[in-house]
């Protein structure tokens, strides 16, 4: 997720599973492999398995860094959030906002996965030998797309995520925000999440494959398969916590930008045109954020930063990073596994169909 779990693939990850036919590596696609609908299927049992599996560190990580400007505590630690969130709340403090997270992260999952398959095709990532570079233009473009799908139920999630929400679920939510702060307020912070994922995307490549290189040398040719699940595992948990750590400060800012609450006053036909607007054009916002949240006199992730860290200090810029750790290292684990085994079902399926006709 990128933001929201985004990892990068393991290709030879349906080996893992016993009696699976080894990953067609080749740049042409048999008739057994995928197909385009079935990589979003795929796709989409990954993305959901990720984040219902981490939701509970993600509200966590929401409470956190907007704890401050909503008249929490500024140097509130995990420990002590996690137990006033259980005293106050109750363990199903932690699942607020889920549904909006499940309506969102299945539509996102699929875009992603099914674009960075079409994309790594069409750059010869499938080809023989390594191709990083393929890979993670592949991974920037299908981030890109899916963060458009993603971003406003991210919105909805997060607002739905702060103690004493004022919304009474997802669909109040969104009819709130569209009535009273117009279309714009769902992609307010589409292009801090942009900003965020390109690095966070650069940094997971890199630490992966250099990881699992290391990794790999330890164990011989020869060795189990589950070996190297543990080197794919390990190294994909190793690139997700670092990237996450890289790019908590953006995630901050894209937090903070999501919990405040925007004017009516923008002219409300724009779902599309809206997307690319919000890179190049920023809207101001007026009234006090979601639960008193702090609000910003644009979209701009300059200013923004600058009026946390006047208020707050920079380590207001950090708060949050133990969570977030925590969610992308095993997230990478479960989008990645779930994937790949999806991906080798619906590949013994066609193979079977095939068989049959």
């Amino acid at each position: 997720m990128a933001e929201g779990g985004f990892q990068r693939p393991v290709s030879s990850t349906a080996a893992y599973y016993e009696g699976s036919p080894p990953p067609i590596e080749s740049p042409r696609r048999s008739l057994e492999g995928p197909s385009f609908w079935q990589f979003m299927v795929a796709g989409s049992v990954a993305g959901m398995a990720e984040h219902m599996a981490m939701f509970p560190l993600d509200t966590l990580k929401t409470r956190m860094q907007v704890a401050a400007s909503t008249g929490g505590s500024l140097h509130a630690a995990v420990g002590r959030t996690f137990m006033s969130m259980m005293k106050s709340e109750g363990p199903l403090g932690f699942y607020k906002g889920i549904a909006a997270m499940g309506l969102g992260a299945g539509p996102a999952h699929a875009v992603y996965f099914s674009v960075y398959e079409v994309c790594k095709e069409k750059l010869g990532g499938n080809a023989a030998g390594h191709r990083p570079l393929a890979h993670a233009a592949a991974g920037v473009a299908a981030t890109v797309a899916s963060d458009a799908v993603l971003t406003p139920m991210d919105v909805v999630k997060q607002r739905l995520q702060l103690r004493s929400s004022p919304y009474v679920g997802v669909a109040d939510c969104m009819k709130r925000m569209a009535r009273e702060e117009g279309l714009g307020a769902f992609y307010a912070s589409y292009r801090t999440t942009v900003v965020m994922n390109a690095p966070f995307t650069a940094v997971y490549f890199s630490t992966y494959e250099a990881a699992k290189k290391i990794l790999s040398g330890m164990y011989c040719p020869e060795k189990a398969s589950e070996e190297h699940l543990f080197v794919h595992v390990t190294a994909g948990g190793a690139a997700g916590a670092l990237a996450s750590a890289v790019t908590t400060p953006l995630d901050v800012v894209k937090t903070r930008l999501q919990c405040q609450h925007a004017t009516a006053s923008m002219d409300p036909p724009y779902l599309v045109s809206k997307i690319s607007r919000a890179c190049t054009q920023p809207f101001s916002f007026e009234t006090q954020g979601v639960c008193g949240a702090d609000t910003f006199t644009s979209t701009s992730i300059l200013k923004a930063t600058q009026k946390i860290v006047a208020k707050e200090g920079i380590a207001a810029l950090l708060r949050g990073l133990k969570p977030r750790m925590l969610f992308h290292a095993p997230a990478a684990a479960i989008c990645w596994s779930t994937y790949e085994a999806s991906k080798n079902f619906l590949q013994h399926w066609n193979v079977k169909q095939q068989a049959e006709n």
